[in-house]
């Protein structure tokens, strides 16, 4: 029995009545107890969570056992029904016809997750039919937004292979024909070009874990531009100045990489430019701000907005992954900043947290 309490309306009407605390404290219950299932079945109807899973549905449901199942009818159960096998048959049934299976004392839902049958409930005991089919939608949704998370991921991952997969070949076709250009008049030059090559490569293209650390970073840079230098020659000139205090932060694979890529391109190895590109790094508080410039044409502001926005060319896939990977991991805060005009050079700063909750290099 829910407590109440009595309260005279204005003008001395219809008394109004209000909820207790106890009622409120259920529906907190409830609340918490669904996180925590919809948590459990992050991995699937049948993952590792299942059996915590449905020991939170029977909880809720006051239920004298529950089941949840995935579409080949195994059956993962808290509690036990007096006939497991009626249990298990009327189960089958409900996957089977996609609807509601009665039968003693259970009964099976279809759960569906994006309009697609994903798997089964059984509930035993007196349960109200209403009741039941909440605890299936609620389970369907749980499953969808488990769909869904492991859907960004994967798309996550197809954006960082795509990067990986997006070094010029232009830019290693004249890096080994510089390098072949050494191997007689300079062997040990053509051998330190093929160790920065070796390293370029490896950090673009191997397979890593989702984060490294700045200094990580800047030793795939190091042979970029040790490549970049060979083959430009005094067309480009470098400045790089990094504090030792922001070298251990983490941050993900290949964000600061493209950004210099991206200054030494499109402001210094155009047809007859030359230019310098400078980058710098330093602690701001809590945070590391990192900046890439080079004295090259520039752009027109509103196409460097269109392209952190994804509508730039083909080739600015780098800053725009980049800024989208800082912005999902660290938050809205964070990403990068382009400061630039035509005629006017590119300034690109890119701002970090010096530590993240969960973001350690593997």
């Amino acid at each position: 029995m829910v407590e109440v309490d009595a309260v005279l309306a204005p003008g001395g009407g219809r008394p109004r009545r209000w909820r207790g605390p106890r009622r409120g404290a259920q529906a907190m219950d409830a609340l918490s107890a669904g996180r925590r299932i919809a948590a459990d079945l992050r991995g699937g109807i049948t993952g590792s969570g299942a059996g915590s899973a449905a020991r939170g549905l029977r909880r809720l449901l006051d239920a004298d056992a529950v089941a949840i199942g995935g579409l080949h009818g195994e059956l993962t159960w808290a509690g036990r029904p007096a006939d497991l096998t009626a249990a298990a048959q009327l189960a089958d049934s409900a996957l089977r016809g996609d609807a509601r299976a009665t039968g003693g004392g259970a009964v099976a839902l279809p759960v569906h997750a994006r309009d697609e049958l994903a798997g089964v409930l059984v509930v035993v005991g007196p349960v109200p039919p209403s009741a039941v089919r909440e605890a299936a939608l609620w389970v369907g949704e749980a499953l969808e937004r488990a769909l869904l998370e492991q859907s960004a991921h994967v798309a996550r991952q197809a954006e960082l292979r795509a990067l990986r997969a997006e070094i010029s070949p232009h830019f290693v076709y004249n890096s080994l024909t510089t390098i072949a250009s050494f191997v007689r008049s300079d062997p040990e030059r053509s051998r330190d070009l093929m160790l920065d090559f070796a390293e370029y490569t490896r950090h673009s293209l191997a397979r890593h874990g989702e984060y490294t650390t700045i200094a990580g970073e800047f030793r795939a840079i190091e042979a970029y531009l040790a490549l970049a230098r060979a083959v430009l020659g005094d067309r480009l000139r470098v400045q790089v100045r990094i504090a030792p205090e922001i070298l251990p932060v983490a941050l993900p694979y290949l964000v600061l990489q493209p950004l210099v890529e991206n200054a030494v391109r499109h402001g210094v190895e155009l047809p007859g430019s030359s230019g310098l590109v400078q980058v710098s790094g330093e602690a701001d508080g809590t945070d590391c701000v990192i900046i890439v410039e080079d004295d090259g044409p520039g752009m027109d502001p509103e196409y460097a907005a269109a392209v952190l926005a994804g509508c730039g060319t083909p080739g600015s896939l780098g800053l725009v992954n980049a800024d989208r990977r800082l912005r999902t991991v660290f938050g809205a805060g964070y990403g990068l900043v382009i400061e630039t005009a035509v005629g006017e050079g590119t300034r690109v700063l890119l701002r970090l947290p010096r530590f993240q909750p969960g973001v350690v290099v593997s």
